[in-house]
């Protein structure tokens, strides 16, 4: 098969194998070439096939040597169509991972569910005994609870007015004002069911009541704050309101995981490409200036190395994880600058359709994008043909769980 990129809206619905698996190996030389630290040993990422749960299974396997378990839900090729591109970043992860000697096993299914959880549960207490870093890393439009059965879908929208701002198509190269209608309370209550912290607590709750904790365990999970031009559709939205319960479960389980000595924090990461990230108005200009003015001064980052940094320098340095007065770790320190903001703000008002090219990055935000599905990658022959059936090497294909949540 020749596989091309077929982008619908900010969807992209083929995903390449052998460019994911040239992603994941820049990220794993990322890692190497800075070298080891002291860190964790047993490690479970929630999320674990994209994004910044992908660099965190990278980070810790590489730069800490320690064994992982990864959960996520992805999609396996099939006659008609590619895999999707978590689970060709896995199998590449394992694959190399493997190669080095190291455990990695990974558990394919609705993260969510308590059938999940049990066997994470059980994969632990076989092959490693204690757990002492997981990673909360969701990314799901929807989420069905697994006590009521009741489904919950998230809605990003601004609460209390509408908002009109100024957003851009990126693969048209167009600059738009756009309007969101305000949340309904419904909906707001259905984004905090979805992407706030009550999952989290589910699992570290069970891990615990099973005995799998280790002394000194940390849990993080992972949150966006942004600067003010972003918060009508993202701090002060629906998502914000999520990302504040969020928080607020950390704080109710850093008191919980303190008989073992442990803690739980919420990292606030700096903006990146997802696909996420691109339904949300406002947010793909943003990134787009961003991007130009961090390249310009050399702090830009991607995933891996913010996880990287933030496993290096806050969680497993020799000083207790800095946080801000709110108790927040803050990788976005970069981002947050003033004289980044600043920049920001300047260019903002002037951005327009002619001009979009000469003002932002756009081209970096696009090229961003179609390497999250393994295209435009350098060293790659996309016009070669590539079979898209790969196997990750710890999932036999009988336990693959289908599941209509998409959590990675």
């Amino acid at each position: 098969m020749i596989i091309q990129p077929k982008i619908r809206g900010f969807i992209c619905t083929t995903a390449h194998p052998e460019g994911c698996e040239r992603v994941v190996e820049q990220q794993i030389q990322y890692v190497k070439a800075k070298g080891q630290y002291q860190g964790p040993k047993n490690v479970l990422v929630i999320g674990a096939s994209t994004g910044y749960g992908l660099a965190s299974r990278i980070a810790a396997t590489f730069g800490a040597g320690a064994n992982t378990i990864g959960v996520f839900f992805e999609k396996e090729a099939d006659e008609k169509r590619t895999a999707s591109p978590g689970w060709y970043n896995t199998a590449a992860f394992e694959k190399f991972a493997h190669l080095d000697g190291f455990y990695a096993k990974s558990i394919n299914g609705d993260a969510f569910s308590n059938e999940i959880k049990e066997r994470t549960a059980d994969l632990i207490r076989k092959d490693l005994g204690k757990i002492d870093l997981i990673i909360y890393s969701l990314a799901s439009p929807r989420r069905t609870h697994p006590v009521t059965g009741q489904v919950y879908a998230s809605a990003l929208k601004p609460i209390g007015h509408s908002f009109t701002g100024k957003s851009i198509d990126a693969f048209r190269g167009e600059v738009k004002d756009v309007t969101i209608e305000p949340a309904n309370d419904e909906e707001i209550a259905n984004t905090v069911a979805v992407m706030g912290g009550e999952d989290w607590e589910m699992w570290i709750d069970y891990l615990a009541r099973e005995n799998l904790l280790a002394d000194g365990v940390i849990t993080v999970a992972y949150s966006y704050i942004g600067p003010k031009l972003t918060h009508a559709v993202y701090k002060d939205g629906t998502i914000g309101k999520a990302k504040e319960h969020l928080k607020t479960t950390a704080d109710k389980l850093d008191k919980k995981l303190k008989p073992l000595h442990g803690q739980a924090l919420v990292s606030v990461d700096k903006a990146v490409v997802t696909q996420a990230s691109a339904a949300i108005p406002v947010v793909p200009l943003y990134i787009s200036i961003l991007f130009k003015i961090m390249k310009e001064n050399g702090t830009h980052e991607g995933c891996i190395e913010q996880i990287y940094r933030l496993f290096n320098d806050h969680l497993y340095s020799s000083h207790a994880p800095a946080r801000d007065a709110e108790g927040y770790v803050r990788i976005d320190d970069l981002e947050m600058r003033k004289e980044v903001q600043d920049a920001v703000m300047e260019i903002w008002p002037t951005v327009t359709s002619d001009n979009l090219t000469e003002k932002t990055d756009v081209q970096g935000y696009r090229d961003e994008f179609y390497r999250l599905f393994g295209f435009n990658v350098d060293g790659v022959n996309y016009d070669a043909e590539v079979n898209p059936v790969v196997k990750i090497p710890s999932i036999d294909s009988e336990d693959v769980v289908q599941d209509s949540n998409n959590t990675k």
